[in-house]
């Protein structure tokens, strides 16, 4: 039978629909609000999820668009409300519900639903992931504004240092739902007129610039001319300088005209806050995909996440929860997983990668301040957040080192896994 996740803050609500639901043979997790729903469709992966429309922290229409926007929506949800509107019941049918409830909910209804969602489970179509699902970023937000607003003006857009699932996550976002999606780098053969048709109307992406062999080049070309026409948005990522393109032996008018509008990702460096909140999504996007297994990252895995420097930004952040996801033990990730992983990439690519080329550029008081805060913030992930063990490692007497970690605004009373 089907697990079904039941979200509602009334407890004699969820103990009277999981009595039902369990008596006809389904496994039941209960939820009593949005935090506790967003945890156990994480965990559990449910068939089914009954869900509330009114709670008190985050409404039931809202962790819906939330789903939606994540590409978690890929079961269906069923929406439930005492006091529903036509309005509601529609606004949750748009989002993605498979049905309405309203309370008090007669047994035969409630069973007849669940039977009719689960069926409607097979045509679920899963959707991908967009920079909507990072609402709690503001550097992901902002990007999300950038890159619309350039798209809007151009059908060429270029994204700049960025590659692979990035880049994917970005055009992504300019996609119009059911639109066509045309990926150039995995094309095998020419571009042909009857393809770009097929498009029309749709995104034509490209995961790499870098990785186009001559024939994708010429399939390029062809399709420039006649993305206006055919009104198509292409989307091209490049990890190298546009110039570099063109001494490999890229057609520089080819070139000048993929780099006349273009947005480049900006830095994780500089933005730790912002880096479990991603972390996660990107390890729930490829457990989705069937990628990896399920996993989730424990409070101090988030931490350590933090805490790290990504010199090598969106690639290495990208990397290390796929490889988190495949090579941790347990359904948890942890802490010591992730300096597992982060320490072993340490080693391999040695401490002089560590230090970038503008690092030497800056005057000595702010290159001294920039090397005493990567200084710290290594020996805080070494020592897992513990100010005992930090204090020791470093010389520091504690009231001196509580100063210098505020004074280099590092900070310590967001970190969850203070273990002294």
């Amino acid at each position: 039978m089907a697990q079904v996740l039941i979200v509602d803050d009334e407890m004699g609500i969820r103990e009277l629909l999981s009595e039902i639901l369990a008596d006809e043979g389904h496994s039941v997790w209960l939820a009593e609000n949005a935090a506790a729903a967003r945890r156990l469709r994480a965990e559990r992966r449910p068939d089914l999820v009954l869900l509330d429309i009114w709670m008190p922290d985050t409404d039931g229409i809202s962790l819906l668009k939330e789903w939606s926007a994540g590409g978690l929506l890929t079961m269906p949800v069923v929406m439930m409300s005492g006091h529903g509107t036509i309005d509601s019941a529609v606004e949750a049918t748009r989002i993605g519900a498979t049905d309405f409830l309203e309370k008090p909910i007669a047994l035969q209804k409630l069973l007849l639903t669940v039977k009719k969602a689960l069926k409607h489970e097979t045509l679920l179509v899963k959707k991908p992931l967009t920079l909507d699902a990072f609402a709690h970023s503001p550097l992901l937000k902002d990007l999300k504004r950038r890159l619309e607003q350039a798209a809007a003006k151009t059908s060429v857009l270029l994204l700049k240092s960025a590659s692979g699932a990035i880049a994917e996550i970005c055009a992504r976002t300019l996609q119009t739902p059911l639109t066509p999606w045309l990926d150039l780098s995995t094309a095998s053969s020419a571009l042909t007129q009857e393809m770009l048709q097929k498009a029309s109307g749709g995104i034509l992406f490209i995961a790499d610039l870098a990785h186009l062999g001559k024939l994708q080049q010429m399939s390029l070309a062809f399709a420039l001319e006649r993305l206006e026409r055919l009104n198509l948005q292409l989307v091209a990522a490049s990890s190298r300088p546009l110039a570099a393109l063109v001494e490999s032996g890229w057609d520089a008018a080819l070139v000048g005209r993929l780099g006349e509008v273009w947005v480049a990702l900006p830095q994780i460096s500089g933005h730790a806050d912002d880096v479990p909140e991603i972390a996660s999504l990107l390890l729930a996007h490829l457990a989705e995909r069937g990628e990896v297994p399920l996993r989730h990252f424990s409070s101090g895995a988030q931490n350590a996440l933090r805490l790290h420097r990504w010199h090598g930004e969106w690639a290495e952040l990208l990397g290390t929860v796929r490889n988190l996801a495949l090579s941790a033990l347990d359904e948890e990730i942890s802490a010591d997983d992730v300096t597992r992983i982060l320490q072993t990439e340490v080693a391999e690519n040695g401490v002089a990668q560590a230090l970038p080329a503008s690092f030497f550029d800056q005057p000595l008081r702010e290159a001294r301040e920039a090397f005493e805060k990567m200084y710290f913030e290594y020996h805080l992930t070494g020592e897992r957040g513990s100010m005992t063990r930090l204090a020791e490692k470093t010389g520091l007497e504690r009231t001196h080192l509580y100063r210098k970690l505020k004074q280099l605004g590092l900070n310590i009373g967001r970190r969850g896994d203070e273990r002294d």
